[in-house]
């Protein structure tokens, strides 16, 4: 299994269908699980996966529309029935602090795992640790909503071919590397920088700044196409984005794979949303999401 995966629970805007859930996903992220966007169903969809309550580190919320955030009740409740070891955090819209309050008191239950409440109400970090950063903005909808964004810092390659160039094996690459020099020879002489993976998760929007700001330079952008391209009238009035869109976004950003979803239940048919992201000039890695379906990150370049 990639240890960085992006895990689909559902897809469906709105309503579910006969063949869409509720919005989900699971980013799983060297043996951290982050949870986006539990809509209704969202429990039974981490069944049907292969997600357990014990994979759930972080939950992210995007907005407090019901296929965002109905199934977070479940997974609450889930994570305490199974008395999950390690502290959840959550992160929500801190003016939906209301809605979050009553999803997570909806029925009696015995609380038994730490949950930690991190609302936002402004652009910017949300938690820094050595494996990412992340961060969220502000995004354009009829509610206050938020788009998360996961960069992992810069790292050093090491280049085999330089390190015996300049005589170095063994304890000496490792002396190098913790000290920046040996024997006159610098880190730069003998490595490049290995850019770090970056990871979008854009929903309910129209476009604006905070679109592009997530998507710039992401190797996996998640993001709604609600609508095709002949009804960009309904996407802009509702608060969404078409799948041409959504393209154009991916492609002015350099994103390496773009994963469409998010589908008005007036579609039945996916080609065309692939079609219509080709057509506006999208060239890297493209999926059109459907429920279940695992999409690893691409790998580093």
């Amino acid at each position: 299994m990639s240890a960085r995966e992006l895990v689909v629970l559902g897809t469906a805007s709105q309503v579910p269908t006969r063949h869409r859930n509720h919005n989900g996903y699971l980013l799983r992220w060297d043996g951290e699980g982050i949870l986006f966007d539990p809509g209704e169903g969202t429990q039974r969809q981490m069944l049907r996966a292969g997600v357990a309550a014990h994979d759930l580190n972080r939950i992210c919320v995007t907005h407090f529309h019901g296929d965002h955030s109905l199934g977070l009740a479940g997974v609450i409740q889930r994570i305490n029935l199974d008395q999950v070891p390690h502290e959840v955090t959550v992160h929500y819209p801190l003016s939906g602090e209301r809605f979050f309050d009553r999803l997570r008191y909806a029925t009696a239950y015995r609380e038994s795992v730490p949950l930690t409440q991190v609302p936002v109400s402004a652009d910017g970090v949300l938690d820094a640790r050595p494996s990412y950063t992340l961060d969220a903005r502000k995004l354009s909808h009829p509610v206050e909503s938020y788009g998360y964004r996961l960069t992992e810092p810069d790292g050093r390659r090491m280049l085999p071919d330089r390190l015996a160039a300049h005589g170095l094996k063994g304890p000496d690459v490792g002396r190098l590397q913790r000290e920046g020099s040996v024997n006159g020879v610098s880190l730069d002489d003998v490595s490049e920088i290995r850019r770090g993976q970056r990871f979008a998760f854009v929903m309910d929007t129209r476009l604006c700044d905070g679109v592009h700001a997530l998507a710039e330079g992401a190797d996996m952008l998640v993001i709604e196409s609600t609508f095709l391209d002949e009804d960009e009238r309904l996407a802009v009035d509702h608060g969404h984005l078409t799948a041409g869109q959504a393209a154009r976004v991916a492609r002015e950003a350099g994103v390496r794979h773009l994963v469409l979803t998010h589908f008005s239940q007036r579609y039945t048919e996916a080609d065309e949303f692939e079609r219509q992201a080709r057509a506006a000039g999208f060239e890297g890695e493209l999926t059109v999401a459907h429920d279940l379906l695992r999409v690893p990150l691409p790998k580093r370049r």
